[in-house]
């Protein structure tokens, strides 16, 4: 018998250790199980709603080109968003099996098994199946389906990790870090050129652009082999051929290219961190005296530079703040030049910076034990909150400001903008709020020495808290907003600005009770916060 046939394979192996890290990733707290859960609850209704949706279009003109469209544009994301969204888990960051005596092409084999166990790749399953649903017809498009389907999916799955791998070292080190955020700013403007694009075409009386768009995307992977079915339905057999054809072969470039990354990364030196040393050392404490200047003296003060350093030079608080700022700019200006647009878009600020509050004491991770040192009564953890909220509000209140002084430049509604403050103030607090009680209850990890975002068995809580906050800000700002409604409606527009202190006075509120009711229950869960947060 040979080598090779007593070598155990490396593939059950890896979805072994993929399911044993979920599996104790969730029984490490009801919190996690929960977040995971509705998590996967919420992921499963959209693919359902969106399969339904496929089904609907089945018969109609513009079918095929949606399906190629939604696929190509799901394709898309599988190659850039990974990189920059929590994501991950220990089997998928190569770097951490350079040490071990694994060949490249049975390792690609156990990774790419291992990549379809998730959420995400079910998501995309079902996504494939809907989109290959709408436009199939007949017992050729039927075969390839068949093949299509599971095509999709192992372009996307190895899309993703050969663009990871190719890029992990320098996403490991601290300049290709820095270097992402100009990626992020890239990533916002191509999520709102989709934006508009699907608004341009939604208001738009005739969609032919739609079937030209589609059949130049209808020849990229992963599009290509959805595309494929559409034209064998259609009776093209050799076209269908042809894509499917690109597809398979695309997936082939994309193996070869993750294992002949795996080689670089697991033989090759890491020379990407390398660099001639300074000619001389700066001062540690140079720049310190004009920011302990213009912040409060005491505890406050401290808390405040501590939180404003951690902005500036962790790569990823910086790579987070960064993509907030521009698409928080970005969105309501771009739709301030709609026909449409109004001032009030200028909230979508004020609620993107508010996201930041989530899960404070990540970015601290293990170095939050010396905060911990600092914290014996109820009254410390009420402070350390507050002056953490204290530098979200430094930031985003002139930011909004801003934005809406810019909104209501383009839009003409300056007489709508003490109200727009009301309610993004309001919203503010509110996600300030709701960030005290995500930071304290459901704290995760931030991983520093990897392109991973999340711990591994956390991301269903990281997830959870973004969908949180985008639902219960709005939410908790109902009050408001039902009495702005009512008095545009009854014309008492002479009232409207009472907003603005009633918005500042509201969120004041809620981040005060928010402050209240966490101070006790943090000091109780310092041990478990700090056990959370170093996972990285």
């Amino acid at each position: 018998m040979s080598a090779a046939a007593d070598r155990p394979s490396l593939t059950p192996v890896f979805v072994r250790l993929k399911l044993s890290l979920m599996r104790n990733g969730l029984r490490q707290s009801g919190g996690r199980t929960v977040a995971f859960v509705a998590s996967l609850v919420v992921v499963l209704l959209i693919a359902a709603f969106m399969v339904l949706g496929f089904l609907l279009l089945r018969g109609h003109g513009a079918a095929g080109a949606v399906a190629v469209l939604t696929v190509g544009v799901f394709g898309l994301g599988w190659a850039v968003m990974p990189l920059f969204l929590p994501s991950g888990d220990e089997t998928m960051d190569p770097s951490r099996l350079v040490m071990l005596p694994l060949r490249p092409q049975p390792l690609v084999r156990a990774l790419l098994v291992a990549s379809l166990v998730g959420i995400g790749p079910l998501f995309t399953l079902c996504l494939a199946a809907g989109a290959v649903a709408a436009v199939v017809h007949g017992a050729v498009a039927t075969v390839l389906a068949v093949l299509a389907v599971p095509l999709v999916l192992l372009v996307c799955v190895a899309l993703s990790r050969a663009v990871a791998t190719a890029n992990v070292r320098l996403l490991t080190s601290r300049k290709g870090r820095d270097m992402a955020l100009l990626s992020g700013l890239v990533i916002a403007l191509g999520i709102q050129a989709v934006n508009f694009g699907a608004q341009a075409l939604g208001r738009a009386e005739d969609l032919s652009v739609l079937d030209t768009v589609a059949s130049v995307v209808g020849w990229l992977p992963p599009a290509s082999a959805v595309a494929a079915v559409r034209s064998a339905a259609d009776g093209d057999a050799v076209v269908a051929a042809a894509r499917l054809a690109v597809t398979a072969v695309a997936l082939v470039v994309l193996l070869w290219w993750w294992r002949r990354s795996l080689v670089r990364l697991m033989v090759e030196p890491d020379g990407s961190t390398v660099g001639a040393a300074p000619e001389s050392v700066r001062d540690p404490a140079e720049g310190r005296g004009l920011l302990a200047r213009l912040l409060p003296g005491g505890r406050t003060g401290a808390v405040m530079e501590r939180c404003f350093r951690y902005i500036w030079r962790d790569p990823k608080t910086k790579a987070a703040w960064v993509s907030a700022l521009a698409v928080g700019a970005l969105v309501p200006m771009f739709n301030a030049f709609q026909e449409a647009g109004s001032v009030y878009w200028a909230c979508f600020a004020s609620g993107m910076l508010g996201v930041q509050m989530f899960n404070q004491f990540g970015q601290d991770s293990s170095a939050f034990w010396m905060v911990a040192q600092t914290i014996s009564t109820p009254a410390d953890a009420y402070a350390e909150l507050r002056d953490r909220a204290y530098v979200l509000i430094a930031i985003t209140v002139p930011f909004t400001v801003l934005v809406a002084v810019a909104t209501g430049l383009v839009t003409g509604g300056w007489s709508q903008l003490p109200e727009v403050f009301g309610l993004a103030f309001a919203l503010l607090g509110a996600m300030l709020a709701l960030g005290v009680v995500a930071s304290v209850r459901y704290p995760y990890a931030v991983p520093q020495d990897s392109r991973r975002n999340v711990a591994p068995g956390q991301g269903g809580m990281a997830v959870a808290a973004i969908f949180g906050g985008m639902f219960g800000g709005p939410l908790l700002c109902a009050p408001l907003i039902a009495l702005l409604v009512w008095l545009r409606v009854s014309g008492h527009h002479d009232l409207l600005w009472l907003l603005l202190p009633l918005g500042v006075t509201y969120g004041a509120l809620l981040l005060w009770g928010a402050l209240k009711a966490m101070s006790g229950p943090m000091l109780k869960r310092l041990p478990e916060i700090l056990a959370a947060v170093s996972k990285g």
